[in-house]
């Protein structure tokens, strides 16, 4: 057993023989030596000589003060350097993302030494940012610490042109898709730019505001009856402006009298009478299920581009008419932070909405990965979104009812952009016809809903209220033990703030107290959501990093219950998954490790555990023992250090013989390596050639050196 208690590994103190035999065979020097009386086990065990090892216990590699974080502008080099102390010698490697092992390349530069490692990235690119996870092995087991890598730049250009919308003789409104990677940094504001068709200057282009705070914008002056323009839009952020979007086509406002179909630049929203989903489009996988229906990834065969497809269960009448009413309410709903609609399929076996793929994530899953920054104004930034895109269902009356964090999803997998999804419960409230609903998810729902009293807009701000708590503090403000439990404290609006609100700002409490208040009408609505403090303050707000170890708590717990009540039909539009670590994954390995959400990859398992075979090495003796004289009756001491791993067997001979340990003799073992031999009152006759000999499966080492006893 070594000095942690562990099997696997021996110590150096193993297999070692103690008795201090003399080289000429002298019986009367063995029978003075090694009297009966004193006189120690001939073949000691391991487990005999665990005391002689407890004060010499390994222990696992120690960083000290390594970074969380680093952030370069792109081009530049970035140093990922980490300190650490180990006893031994140890093995290292750098994982990027938790995939790919990095390596010394043309832009990539590993040093290591006994007591660092210092990764360097040279003409950093976008590509470069993410986690970088560093695994130093001892032989006493593995450690390891993660570095976020941010790379800043500025943001790539908006991922859409702006779409136009709400045309009139001298207005109209401009929306568009933020840029599908931010650049490392939040984007802060839109430049809106336009071009006049009708000027002598036609080429030029003109800024109608470079503070544009959301992804639509009303253009209200400079535009003329007869006017033809174009329009283009750049993203913003600390770095810099993006290059501009997409050229809207050329516009002209003496159309604003005729009828106009909101729509984005995305195929004509038809229903298709005569074909099935399969005529036109490859079914992949599953991406979900739910009460209505079942959500499948979809290729076009034509043009290949990625679509998702949710197929109804239309067994009766009923079932159809709920799912043509989902599809007819779709094509209504056109805003960046809506899932869109692209087309519908309806014919006596099948009906099908067809709708774009959305391939970031559930955004609380994406928030607890270790790439992914938490904080309260990234929690704003959220936030502002959900209110955006509730706020264009409002302004139409549609209520959506089912606001729940499964039903916002990032846009991709790199930037911060949201969407909204699942609107198989979203009803139109029309003046003087109560509309009352008897489903929801327990933690989410109104008291108004329990009640099954009559709802109204006010009953999502509740929803969003809740969402909102728990981003803050990954706790739930109404989970019981029991869905009963749950449902009673909802209907009580009984609540208060988390410990984990100690660090956040009054603003961001008052705005959730002025939310989840039991009188419906007492709720802020979204516009007045959308203009309260928090959103709109332009003053510094705590950066602090936001503990993420209660959300994946809250998730785990979450994942997803459903109850006779929930509806999850749109569960996971998403490539990634976010599984436990198998009990051969790296992390499970790790010494305190408590990150068990993200899967690693087979490159980087193999990688860590190649670590323990690049430590293997037969023995050798850095520092030998050396010759000495000593007079009758000294007592000397001999010293050696040894290294190899496995960790060798240890023996100490005197000529040919083995020795044992005794009165006289003391032999000592560090786990530096340290091999002592002490001899007290030494005689003429103990004098002779003494060997430390030291062995493993890879083969054998050993010093020597004279010892001369003076008369």
């Amino acid at each position: 057993m070594d000095c942690n208690g562990s099997t696997q590994h021996k110590t150096y103190v193993s297999a070692i023989t103690l008795e201090l035999k003399p080289s000429t065979g002298s019986h009367t020097s063995q029978s003075r030596m090694n009297g009966t009386e004193n006189k120690m086990p001939t073949s000691p065990t391991l487990k005999d000589k665990k005391a002689d090892v407890d004060t010499c216990k390994g222990s696992l590699v120690k960083f000290l003060d390594p970074p969380e974080k680093v952030q370069v502008r792109v081009g530049e080099t970035a140093r990922l350097h980490c300190s650490f102390i180990s006893s031994g010698p140890t093995a290292s490697c750098w994982i990027h993302n938790r995939k790919k092992v990095v390596v010394d390349g043309e832009r990539t530069c590993i040093e290591n030494n006994s007591s660092s490692s210092i990764l360097i990235i040279s003409e950093v690119l976008p590509v470069d940012a993410g986690s970088y996870t560093i695994f130093v092995r001892n032989r006493r087991g593995t450690n390891q610490h993660t570095i976020i890598l941010g790379i800043l730049d500025r943001p790539e250009r908006p991922a859409s042109c702006p779409f136009v919308s709400q045309l009139t003789p001298d207005s109209l409104v401009l929306s568009w898709y933020g840029p599908t990677y931010d650049g490392g940094s939040q984007v802060t504001d839109y430049v809106v730019e336009m071009q006049s068709l009708e000027t002598s200057n036609s080429g030029d282009w003109s800024v109608l505001t470079s503070q544009c705070k959301d992804t639509t914008y009303r253009v209200c002056s400079g535009l003329h009856p007869q006017g033809e323009y174009r329009f283009r839009v750049r993203a913003c952020n600390a770095m810099g402006v993006s290059e501009p979007s997409e050229e809207t086509h050329s516009i002209r406002m003496e159309t604003a009298g005729e009828p106009q179909e909101e729509s984005l630049p995305c195929a004509d929203v038809v229903t298709d009478t005569t074909h099935k989903v399969k005529d036109l489009y490859n079914i992949h996988e599953k991406l979900g299920v739910g009460k209505f229906g079942q959500v499948f990834r979809l290729t076009h065969k034509e043009t290949g581009r990625v679509c998702a497809g949710k197929f109804y269960r239309a067994i009766g009448s009923k079932e159809k008419d709920a799912a043509r009413k989902e599809i007819e309410l779709m094509r209504e709903l056109h805003h960046p932070k809506l899932v869109q609609c692209l087309g519908a399929f309806d014919s006596r076996s099948e009906i099908a909405l067809i709708m774009e793929y959305i391939a970031g994530g559930e955004l609380f899953q994406r928030i607890v990965d270790d790439n992914f920054e938490h904080t309260e104004p990234n929690s704003v930034n959220y936030m502002q979104q959900i209110l955006e895109g509730i706020q264009y269902l409002h302004h139409k009356n549609i209520i959506h009812l089912d606001l729940k964090p499964e039903n916002i999803v990032c846009l991709n997998t790199t930037s911060t952009l949201i969407k909204i999804i699942d609107f198989g419960l979203a009803k139109k409230i029309e003046p003087g016809k109560p509309l009352m609903v008897m489903h929801g998810t327990p933690e989410f729902v109104a008291p108004e809903v329990i009640s099954f009293d009559p709802v109204t807009l006010a009953t999502d701000m509740w929803s969003i209220g809740v969402i909102c708590y728990i981003l803050l503090s990954g706790e739930s403000p109404f989970q019981g033990s029991n869905d009963a439990e749950t449902l009673a404290l909802v209907t009580a609006a009984s609540w208060e703030f988390d410990p984990e609100f100690d660090d956040i700002t009054d603003e961001a409490k008052d705005f959730i107290s002025k939310l989840l208040k039991k009188e419906k009408r007492s709720r802020m609505s979204c516009d007045q959501a959308l203009a309260h403090p928090w959103m709109a303050s332009t003053s510094p707000r705590v950066t602090k990093t936001l503990n993420k170890d209660k959300m994946r708590r809250f998730l785990a717990r979450q994942r997803w219950q459903k109850t006779g009540k929930a509806v999850l039909a749109l569960k996971r539009m998403t490539h990634l998954s976010h599984k436990s670590d198998g009990l051969d994954s790296p992390a499970s390995h790790m010494k305190g490790n408590t990150n068990t959400h993200t899967r690693w990859g087979k490159e980087a398992e193999q990688a860590v555990l190649s670590l323990e075979q690049q430590l293997r090495s037969k023995p050798n003796f850095p520092k030998a023992l050396h010759e000495l004289t000593e007079p009758c009756g000294a007592t000397v001491h001999m010293a050696c250090t040894v290294e190899g791993y496995p960790d060798p067997e240890v023996v100490w001979m005197l000529g040919n013989e083995p020795l044992e340990k005794n009165n006289r003799v003391q032999i000592e073992y560090k786990q530096d390596g340290l091999c002592t031999l002490t001899l007290a009152q030494v005689q003429p006759e103990d004098s002779g050639i003494y060997e430390c000999r030291a062995s493993n499966q890879l083969g054998q080492a050993s010093c020597t050196a004279r010892l001369t006893v003076a008369i």
